[in-house]
């Protein structure tokens, strides 16, 4: 699945972000311009560099809308959200705070990660069963796309490609 993430204008708060599906169906998410990577594009990141199968990108990717998803999965309250889909968001959420913080904790990391599982009653995302530095593999990366989007001229697209695990 092509990302293809849209700078408007200067004066915009909203960017956008369009995901154009390997059989050429297209679903598009706005993102809220917030100092850091846009979350969308944090998910990227985080589902580029681990298992997951059904984080937000892989829903997508296999038919399902953006809004309905995002709902979905934002949805503290849904006891029936994929735990990858609660994993994903969380170790999204977790990144997130890394990057406002301007340095990564990996403990600070996990915590948040598993924090933001376990008030959504799910368990966390099991990193040991991984030979990542996630650092390099999340915060760095996520660091990058982020000179990449910032340095992006308005009126300009990014086109990412993402590949999700199979199911």
């Amino acid at each position: 699945m092509r990302l293809i993430a849209e700078k408007r204008s200067k004066t915009d708060k909203y960017d956008v972000l369009r995901f154009v599906r390997n059989n050429g169906t297209v679903t598009e998410a706005l993102m809220p311009r917030q100092g850091i990577l846009p979350h969308d594009l944090v998910h990227y990141v985080v589902e580029s560099a681990l298992p997951l199968r059904h984080g937000f990108l892989s829903l997508l990717a296999r038919g399902a809308d953006a809004q309905f998803v995002m709902e979905k999965v934002h949805d503290q309250a849904n006891p029936h959200v994929e735990t990858e889909a609660v994993q994903a968001e969380a170790i999204v959420e977790g990144l997130q705070a890394q990057l406002w913080s301007g340095a990564f904790d990996e403990e600070a990391f996990l915590e948040g990660a598993a924090a933001a599982c376990s008030t959504r009653n799910k368990p966390p995302f099991d990193f040991s069963q991984l030979a990542l530095n996630l650092q390099e593999a999340l915060y760095e990366r996520a660091v990058a796309l982020n000179q990449q989007w910032s340095a992006a001229p308005y009126y300009s697209t990014l086109s990412l490609e993402f590949n999700p695990q199979p199911v």
